[in-house]
């Protein structure tokens, strides 16, 4: 179909929309995947000859970032203009911690994580109060645009956030200097008609640059996604073959192909699409088996305890629903609390805090295979008789 072979009407309502890739930063969520540097590398370069603007890659919370490879790795391939970096927002000093090592990685661009819904805000930041998370978002927007960063801000779980709590905290980060808002779709929650209703209230804010995070629990994320700019969403975010926590994210093929073929834009090259999958999905660790849906092995798998002792927090429907299973799958970032979930129920007796560096040694010495709750309660059992 050619640009003159689409509706006017559909010509009218569209105006063509950046697109980020969070393949090398959505995966660190997603349980058991994990990129090198020597990955993300190529993930980024293959990203920006296709045409994507942004590549966000890692999250710092704080000095000695477990991602700074990846970060490094990414400005090495394709320069810090074209990458942005998460920073984790808790508190205000834990805020500056964490710019301080942006800088010394060399970031540009930052996004702040920060959860909006009454739910996600009291179990992540202590408080559900919107004036106590509109000063907190005004602090960090406030902090990162006085070092010179580009600053986008999201609205974590934000998709479930009521109107009347969601447009003030949109519009007091505006206010404080931001650059662009992200709603993020946490918990796959909208239809496209109703997503359009949600950015139509958020592009209606004085000087707003919206852009778009759907996950894809529900199977619309592209949808979401392409309904999103149709109500003025600047930006799409998506990663390489839907990779992502919970179902996964709009996948990044099947967004750009619908922007070809539904809305005509030519702007992208996706002749680099089939190996960006290949090498996204073997770097993960996935093989070609990966997919997004709620079906999948990697749907309810988890590696965060707050998603494993918090589910109703991050899930659309119950594990349970579909005839799927809530699992533990983790490498290398084994906390106690983890541990602690795996061996619930087992039987087995061990010392948590003595056991979880001893089988953290044994992972990196094996190369960080994957962990499933079965392999970490069999490993107490060695841990017994050692």
């Amino acid at each position: 179909m050619t640009t003159e072979e689409i509706p006017e009407e559909t010509r009218r309502a569209w105006t063509s929309p950046h697109v980020s890739d969070a393949t090398l930063r959505d995966s660190a969520h997603m349980a058991g995947v994990e990129f090198g540097p020597r990955d993300a590398a190529t993930i980024a370069r293959l990203l920006v000859r296709t045409g994507v603007d942004l590549v966000e890659v890692g999250m710092v919370s704080g000095p000695g970032s477990k991602d700074a490879g990846l970060v490094l790795a990414t400005h090495e391939a394709v320069g810090p203009e074209r990458s942005m970096t998460l920073v984790v927002v808790r508190d205000r000093q834990q805020v500056a911690r964490a710019l301080d090592e942006a800088e010394r990685l060399g970031v540009r661009h930052v996004m702040y994580s920060i959860p909006t819904s009454e739910q996600h805000a009291k179990l992540k930041i202590g408080s559900p109060s919107p004036k106590f998370l509109q000063a907190l978002a005004r602090s960090a927007i406030t902090q990162a645009k006085e070092r010179g960063f580009h600053v986008t801000f999201s609205g974590e779980d934000g998709a479930r956030t009521p109107k009347e709590r969601l447009v003030p905290y949109v519009t007091a980060g505006f206010e404080a200097g931001a650059d662009r808002f992200r709603l993020a779709e946490t918990v796959a929650f909208l239809s496209p008609w109703q997503m359009e209703e949600v950015i139509g209230d958020l592009t209606a804010i004085d000087g707003s640059e919206i852009e778009i995070h759907s996950h894809n629990m529900l199977g619309m994320a592209v949808a979401n996604s392409l309904a999103a700019v149709r109500a003025g969403a600047r930006w799409i975010s998506a990663t390489i073959g839907g990779i992502g926590e919970r179902g996964g994210n709009a996948p990044l093929a099947e967004l750009l192909t619908s922007l070809r073929v539904i809305h005509g834009d030519t702007r992208f090259d996706l002749t680099h699409l089939t190996e960006l999958s290949r090498v996204a999905l073997r770097g993960a660790g996935l093989g070609e088996a990966f997919q997004s849906g709620p079906t999948t092995a990697h749907a309810f798998a988890y590696e965060l305890p707050g998603q494993l002792t918090h589910p109703e927090a991050y899930e659309t429907l119950p594990a349970e629903l579909v005839g799927n299973a809530r699992e533990l799958r983790v490498r290398s970032r084994l906390t106690p609390a983890l541990v602690t979930w795996a061996l619930d129920g087992s039987g087995v007796l061990v010392d948590v805090d003595a056991f979880t560096p001893w089988l953290v040694e044994r992972q990196e010495r094996a190369g960080a295979p994957l962990l499933d709750r079965d392999a970490i309660r069999k490993a107490a059992v060695d841990f017994q008789g050692a």
